[in-house]
């Protein structure tokens, strides 16, 4: 049915606008009304088969206990396709069989969050920036998500006790500037609440940037309202991250609700998981970010899938990835290219995994290849006086940081050992069942 609705590689025609079966009689008020939405998500069997036909392996898995939370706005059950099983919106919030699997090297908490958490809902694991999980509640749930062992358990909001706690380790860590919002979904908060927290922490003097990681645009673009884009915009400098996966998510109604926040002066960037059988393919994630750029979002992310327990069937090789990314340099605007990233499995952080385009280096050039595959000599200069680090006052001013010492302890690739052999990276506490070579 997709390859139907292609007209290009590059511009699938509009998705479905109308709404299905279940909510044709219902109002435009209400419809337009996230509250509304909310509270008549499809979240049993018997919702969802008067709007799909399920499979088996969907409805086993949608009547298993073992599985993660399912919840599906009604603006978003009406883009899926209803006879269709591989739809790639479809495979993204309907539970399958394959998500009771578990393999080997699945992970209850692959990032180590809890491992990096000094207080409770508070993730430190960078020098300068923190991860505040302020709830467990989403709009709709992805099936391929990082935190499955969290979202949608509880039914849970931080309390004022435990935000009290997070605000407080921020105020006495004045490495600090940068605070990600995230969950679950901070934007299924009300206004008032979600304005008491970025108020506490614009209060806080060395809080410079304020991000939010959301969904919410995409599985429910009526939150994103006048009242909530008043109020975002009163505590600049704010960035809000969305997450998209394909480009027939971007909807006229998406559109409207990323254009209200750009036109706030919120700069919107865009995190997309690479996904098997849904984007691994790079004319559909050439689609996807050329189609986010139109709307104003800047592509920022692809992340290789994480090692979450009940995944797995997402997950693609990581030559995948380069691949995709071999299909986005050079053939389309360097704005649609976002960086490719795997996140260490045991909290080690996000490591960029790019193509090959430096082939060799010599003290005199270095050989390198263009996107085209030609191959090109830069010759490096005659003279060059190296940056000497004691004579400059931003190099003082961070003696002693983990740049600072990551700077003087760095080697060139060429000089570093490498192995076949499974070993274990020296700062990070790994399971013993994930090798990483």
């Amino acid at each position: 049915m997709e390859e139907q609705l292609l007209k290009s590689a590059d511009e699938p025609p509009p998705r479905r606008r109308h709404r299905a079966r279940p909510w044709q009689d219902v109002s435009d008020e209400e419809w337009n009304d996230w509250r509304w939405q909310l509270r008549h998500r499809i979240c049993n069997v018997q919702q969802l088969r008067e709007l799909l036909h399920l499979t088996p392996s969907e409805e086993q898995a949608i009547l298993s206990h073992s599985r993660m939370r399912m919840a599906i706005t009604p603006y978003f059950a009406s883009l899926l396709d209803p006879q269709n099983p591989d739809c790639p919106l479809r495979r993204q919030v309907v539970p399958s069989s394959s998500e009771l699997d578990h393999s080997a090297c699945d992970l209850n908490d692959p990032l180590n969050e809890d491992g990096q958490s000094p207080v409770p809902g508070l993730v430190h694991r960078y020098p300068d920036r923190v991860l505040l999980l302020v709830t467990d509640q989403c709009a709709s749930y992805c099936r391929h998500c990082t935190r499955r062992r969290l979202v949608g358990n509880e039914l849970w909001h931080m309390s004022a006790t435990q935000m009290k706690r997070a605000l407080d380790y921020i105020a006495s860590t004045p490495e600090v500037r940068d605070v990600l919002v995230s969950g679950g979904d901070p934007l299924t908060l009300s206004d008032t609440v979600l304005e008491r927290l970025l108020h506490s922490l614009r209060a806080i003097p060395h809080v410079e940037i304020i991000r939010i990681g959301s969904r919410t645009p995409v599985f429910l673009p009526q939150r994103i309202t006048s009242d909530l884009v008043s109020m975002l915009r009163r505590y600049h400098p704010i960035y809000i991250n969305i997450h998209v996966n394909h480009p027939l998510e971007i909807t006229p109604e998406v559109a409207e609700a990323c254009g209200r926040l750009a036109d706030a002066g919120i700069p919107l960037g865009s995190q997309t998981v690479l996904l098997a059988g849904i984007n691994d393919c790079p004319n559909v994630m050439k689609a996807l970010m050329r189609k986010l750029l139109h709307i104003r979002v800047r592509p920022y992310y692809i992340y290789q899938c994480d090692l979450s327990e009940g995944i797995g069937h997402f997950r693609t090789s990581v030559q995948t990835g380069i691949d995709v990314m071999e299909g986005l340099r050079g053939h389309t605007s360097g704005l649609a290219v976002p960086t490719f990233v795997i996140d260490a499995p045991g909290g080690g952080g996000k490591i960029p995994v790019t193509p090959q385009y430096v082939l060799a280096r010599a003290p005199e050039a270095v050989t390198l290849r263009n996107y085209l595959g030609e191959v090109c000599y830069y010759p490096e200069p005659l003279e060059y006086a190296p940056h000497r680090p004691e004579q400059c006052a931003y190099c003082r001013a961070a003696e002693g940081s983990n740049l600072r010492s990551a700077m003087a302890s760095s080697r060139p690739a060429s000089e570093v050992e490498t192995t076949t052999e499974p070993c274990m990276p020296t700062v990070l506490e790994m399971p013993d069942k994930v090798l990483v070579r």
